[in-house]
């Protein structure tokens, strides 16, 4: 990401997925000793978590709560060296179970990550129709057995409302054994309510071509995706920018830069990270 971003003395940057702000940390660092950077994030526990960690560059950074599509509202156009986009969930976001993103441990089937918003994944689950409830499974999550386990999810529902991480997943696993395979049955029907929840399919599609908006020329765009469904997202933006007349954006590295070795030793959360790189024309 820094080798993609380049950050330099005096460059301002923008981290529009803060997380942990680990990323933002780096961009400080690099683009030290008066680099600025403006960081977004949807979720007020990240904000509050990202001021803390990077107290020690006061004065140097600005953050906001909201989504990367609206970063337009706080920085202005053209006026930016880099802009990072880490999609989908984050560490610390898996790792509380109040959070309900997780069925590794129990807890409230929530998975919003703005708690401000109100539909949360229990609503999803219990109240939405079951062809709409397979086609989320199928779209977002590319679950082949999308069907069947939202005919189950509707039967089960019907008995009893379905209110826990532990409840959906053991659901799941009963409708769909998992047979000596190594990802856990109920994986992409989880992928896929929480990306339903935070619209996190039209964030990006509507969040590119903002973020793109705020690069000067030469700047660079830098997206870390997950799945098959951002990439392609990712891809089909940066080829309509690409080929458009004239062009606004040119490929640094369309072809995905994986994790190293040593990296996936260290962080095994990284082993589906795959980034891209885009310079504005």
């Amino acid at each position: 990401m820094i080798a993609a971003l380049r950050p330099h003395d005096g460059g301002r940057y923008v981290d529009g997925t803060l997380g942990g702000a680990g990323h933002a940390e780096a961009i400080l660092q690099a683009s030290a000793p008066t680099g600025w950077l403006g960081g977004g994030d949807r979720d007020g526990a990240a904000i509050a978590a990202a001021a803390s960690r990077l107290a020690p560059f006061a004065g140097r950074w600005e953050l906001w709560r909201g989504t990367f599509a609206e970063l337009p509202q706080w920085i202005t156009s053209a006026s930016v060296d880099g802009v990072l986009l880490d999609l989908g969930v984050s560490s610390p976001q898996l790792d509380q179970p109040a959070r309900g993103f997780s069925f590794q441990h129990d807890g409230p089937l929530d998975m919003r990550m703005d708690d401000r918003q109100t539909l949360t994944a229990a609503e999803v689950v219990n109240t939405t129709g079951e062809e709409t409830l397979a086609n989320i499974f199928w779209e977002l999550g590319e679950e082949r057995q999308s069907r069947k386990l939202a005919r189950g999810i509707v039967r089960q529902r019907d008995r009893a409302r379905i209110e826990t991480t532990a409840q959906l997943a053991a659901m799941i696993e009963q409708m769909a054994p998992r047979r000596g395979q190594r990802i856990h049955p109920a994986t992409r029907v989880f992928q896929a309510l929480r990306m339903h929840v935070n619209d996190e399919a039209g964030l990006v599609q509507r969040g590119l071509p903002a973020v793109a908006s705020l690069l000067r020329p030469g700047g660079r765009l830098a997206v870390i995706t997950f799945h098959s469904l951002e990439a392609r997202l990712v891809k089909q933006f940066g080829d309509s920018t690409a080929k458009a007349e004239p062009a606004t954006m040119r490929w640094v590295n369309r072809k995905v830069i994986k994790p190293s070795e040593a990296e996936l030793t260290e962080n095994p959360r990284s082993r589906s990270a795959c980034l891209r790189v885009l310079e504005k024309c």
